[in-house]
């Protein structure tokens, strides 16, 4: 009989009509092919957090699930269909649908897998307990490996050997640190998971980039990352995926900062705390890659001190926007050790926060209005009024942008 527990209360996205029409349609084979919920939706829903993605397990192969959802007119995209992977799409609300697997081989990077009705044996092939929980449309959850248990507790446990589960993807090493940052509170680690992630450490690099980066972007997304990290560095792993020092205590000080200067976490923004040069093992989505270097600027960095003017301020917002001045100062602050020049970036900060600029009122047609033509001379008026306008502090109206105008044209 499979061990279950039962929730104390139904998440509210159980009931979502989205939900329970999918599962109506995967249901249309009878209760016994009733998929169930897996993984973080299950876990979050045990720890009353906020559910983000809703991922589905079936015995139904993935050919059937395509079939069911095609009859019950919900669109869906074949996202993964060699390892069992639809992606159903009900009322643009998307959830992942997997059938059940059991792994026929690995190779320490990708698990080639058969299709299986036995949901232990799916459960069985996951890497952690409380990664194998899954739960039913009522609230019941169902717990192979004690992963209810090791979830209260904070423990993350890999199910069997740890070293066996982390030869067949040794993505599973930096997978513990993740979980371990996102739910083990102060829970120390598992000691044997520990050893063998140390062991196994030096294989990370033959990982794939973006499967690396994911996983450390994720890990970073924690409130407790930081713990994480310092059993990272303490077991070698840091080392071998970053191939730099990391700056741990700086890491420390601004997720203090965040939440004292209550604003969010950042995933980027702790990785430019944390190191300085580019990592080679990362590869990260063009937007990410263009905010990191920026956060890693030297001439944006030198203008951020603690001796910065409300018209630095406004000067550095309309060149580069708020949100990037409240990222630096954070950043600036954090590498700060002296608690009174923090507390001046902090002030900074409000300032940088409540900043407003006017839009700059002059157009290209109002240069034009005084006879001169679209092209390069136009350019150069109008930015001469412009650098005119903020040298003045953005004060300046239309009025007298536009007399100020006429006495460069005339």
């Amino acid at each position: 009989m499979e061990p279950s527990y039962q929730l104390s209360s139904l998440p509210a996205w159980i009931a979502y009509p989205e939900t329970e029409r999918l599962f109506t349609a995967l249901s249309a084979d009878g209760a016994e092919t009733a998929p169930r919920f897996v993984g973080g939706c299950v876990r979050d829903a045990l720890m009353n957090r906020t559910v983000c993605d809703i991922d589905l397990a079936t015995p139904l192969s993935p050919e059937r699930v395509m079939s069911l959802l095609a009859e019950a007119k919900i669109k869906y995209v074949p996202t993964g269909v060699e390892h069992g992977t639809v992606t159903a799409i009900v009322d643009r609300m998307p959830f992942e649908v997997t059938t059940l697997r059991r792994d026929v081989e690995t190779d320490g990077r990708h698990a080639k897998v058969s299709f299986t009705e036995n949901w232990q044996e799916d459960a069985a092939r996951r890497d952690f307990t409380v990664n194998a929980l899954f739960c039913d449309m009522t609230g019941k959850v169902y717990d192979f490996f004690g992963g209810v248990r090791d979830l209260r507790q904070g423990l993350i446990r890999f199910i069997g050997d740890a070293e066996t589960r982390i030869q067949e993807d040794y993505l599973r090493i930096l997978r513990f640190f993740r979980f371990y940052a996102h739910y083990a509170g102060g829970t120390p680690p598992d000691e044997t998971a520990l050893a063998a992630c140390a062991k196994y450490a030096a294989e990370i690099p033959k990982l794939s980039k973006e499967r690396i980066t994911h996983e450390f972007l994720r890990l970073l997304e924690a409130k407790t990352a930081a713990r994480s990290l310092h059993f990272m560095e303490e077991t070698g792993v840091l080392r071998c995926v970053a191939q730099q020092d990391a700056a741990l205590d700086v890491l420390e000080r601004l997720i203090k900062q965040e939440e004292y200067w209550d604003t969010d976490y950042d995933a980027m923004r702790r990785l430019a705390a944390l190191f300085t040069a580019d990592v080679e093992l990362f590869r990260l989505p063009r937007s990410a890659e263009k905010q990191w270097k920026t956060l890693r600027d030297p001439a944006l960095i030198k203008k951020i001190w603690p001796g910065m003017t409300e018209f630095e301020i406004r000067q550095f917002v309309y060149d580069n926007g708020n949100s990037l001045l409240r990222d630096m100062l954070l950043l600036a602050a954090a590498r700060e050790r002296d608690a009174k020049k923090r507390d001046t970036y902090r002030h900074l900060y409000q300032l940088a926060t409540s900043c407003r600029l006017p839009r700059f009122p002059v157009l290209g047609k109002d240069v034009m209005a005084l006879g001169i033509e679209e092209g390069k001379e136009l350019g150069d008026v109008l930015r001469k009024v412009e650098t005119w306008w903020r040298d003045k502090d953005f004060r300046p109206g239309r009025t007298d942008c536009l007399a100020y105008l006429k006495s460069l044209v005339e």
